[in-house]
């Protein structure tokens, strides 16, 4: 994405998209990286065309990471983190640091995806024996673009290995699970210079001068919460997208025994916040289903489907999304029936049905976390803002708004290369210098769609209940 920053103005356009599939080989699912790293520099190339960049950001998923040997080699295509041997670590890290410790220490929600589990799992590996260095995605493509290495505070702080309240790497705690502590890297901020691209890297790119590497948030919610266009504190963010993270932003983080039980995330975000938020499975059930559909030869029109879902008759099918049994990409249709066999229903019957499944019971995984929110925080939501590609999604947005009982802003869809460039263009002067300062531009530029509650109120409460059982 390419973005233009100035008073009063904040334009962005697409100028390379690609798709990110990861690879099974091996017995293993790994990201194809050297393909991502290939598409970034194309991407570099075809923005820097007629365009004079001031400089560049990059933002990725969490909790995955590259290994390094001691002469900066890539040591092996990092695993992703669906592949499921990383959850037969937990209870070995469990056993070494009570879940209660742990949580203490990073403030991190219980997930067998998070990289201490996947590090543990690694153990022994001659991989992990051989490595200099731990990188984490962002962290590793910025890396071969400059040839500086550090570890961006907002992504270390999906590692669970990260402790939250000194803003540091937690090494005592490394130390007790075994985990060695010196291939992590210094720590940056964002806002801070990760170095220029290296004369190999523009080369590549096709450009003939030097491009500043700014450290952004580069965990993609905390970018994207940069860009949530909220006036004032008491709103409540949904990025959805893959995975919807649904939370507040805070000064502080949340340590309680009653935040570990409802299993939320501290994870760090611009100038010092704290995202508070949980994660719910998100448009993945979606994603998965479409493309199960696709295979079998019946793939139909997205926007037709979504259609024919407003159409059947609501809460009819409800599944918790959270469930570890949507994790793996897989057959998603079945496994989404399976489900409402167990929890005493009939499942959906064709694609129309399953999508109005999803869609129904993500917005009831929303309304769980808004309330937990409030009530583990004490403090109340008036609106809920949905950013990210689930903000294109008309249904969900409007099931978001009766399930919550609350008004729902939808938009931006590109919320997270929009927090990116911001905080860019902040080191470059043309952004204004506090968070409330650029959300305010964002409401002052971009489109943004509301959605109010439906008057159906009491039958959302009570499907809420068949989120955690039988009907």
């Amino acid at each position: 994405m390419v973005a233009r920053v100035g008073a009063g103005q904040l334009e962005m356009r697409e100028v390379h998209r690609f798709a990110n599939e990861p690879v099974a080989v091996a017995g293993r699912l790994r990201t194809d990286i050297l393909r991502l790293y290939a598409d970034v520099l194309a991407g570099i190339g075809i923005a820097a065309r007629g365009t004079e960049l001031a400089s560049l950001g990059i933002d990725s998923w969490g909790v995955d990471y590259g290994l390094l040997d001691g002469d900066g080699q890539l040591l092996g295509n990092p695993v992703h983190y669906r592949d499921p041997q990383s959850a037969a670590a937990v209870g070995q890290v469990l056993a070494a640091v009570s879940a209660a410790e742990l949580y203490a220490v990073t403030g991190i929600q219980q997930l067998p995806i998070n990289t201490i589990y996947q590090l543990a799992a690694a153990a022994g590996s001659p991989q992990l024996a051989a490595a200099a260095t731990l990188l984490m995605i962002p962290d590793l493509l910025t890396y071969w673009l400059t040839g500086t290495a550090g570890a961006e505070v907002t992504n270390a702080s999906t590692t669970q290995l990260y402790d939250v309240r000194a803003r540091s790497w937690a090494l005592p705690l490394m130390a007790r699970i075994g985990i060695p502590a010196a291939i992590f890297p210094p720590l940056r901020r964002p806002g801070q210079p990760a170095g220029d691209l290296v004369p190999e890297a523009a080369g590549q790119a096709g450009l003939h001068r030097a491009l500043p590497v700014i450290a952004v948030g580069s965990h993609d919610t905390a970018s994207a919460v940069v860009a949530v266009p909220a006036g004032g504190r008491h709103f409540a963010y949904i990025s959805c997208g893959t995975w919807s993270l649904v939370g507040m932003e805070l000064g502080y983080p949340v340590l309680t025994e009653a935040s570990l039980r409802a299993n939320f995330s501290n994870e760090t975000g611009i100038d010092g916040t704290i995202r508070y938020l949980r994660n719910v499975m998100g448009l993945w059930l979606l994603q998965e289903s479409w493309r199960a559909w696709s295979v079998a030869g019946q793939p139909g029109q997205q926007n037709r489907l979504l259609a024919d879902a407003a159409r059947v008759a609501p809460l009819r099918f409800v599944i918790d999304p959270d469930d570890q049994a949507f994790l793996p990409p897989g057959d998603m249709p079945s496994r989404i029936a399976s489900a409402c066999r167990t929890a005493g229903q009939a499942p959906p019957d064709g694609p129309a049905e399953t999508v109005r499944c999803i869609l129904d019971s993500l917005a009831l995984a929303h309304r769980r976390a808004v309330l937990a929110v409030q009530e583990l925080t004490g403090q109340h939501v008036d609106t809920v803002h949905i950013v990210g590609g689930g903000a294109r999604n008309e249904l969900l947005c409007q099931l978001t708004a009766d399930a919550c009982e609350l008004p729902v802003v939808a938009g931006p869809a590109e919320a997270t290369a929009m927090g990116n460039v911001l905080v860019q263009a902040r080191v470059q002067g043309a952004a204004p210098a506090d968070l409330e300062g650029m959300r305010a531009l964002v409401r002052e530029t971009q489109p943004l769609r509301y959605f109010q509650p439906g008057s159906d109120a009491r039958r959302w409460r009570a499907a809420a209940g068949r989120l955690a059982g039988p009907a």
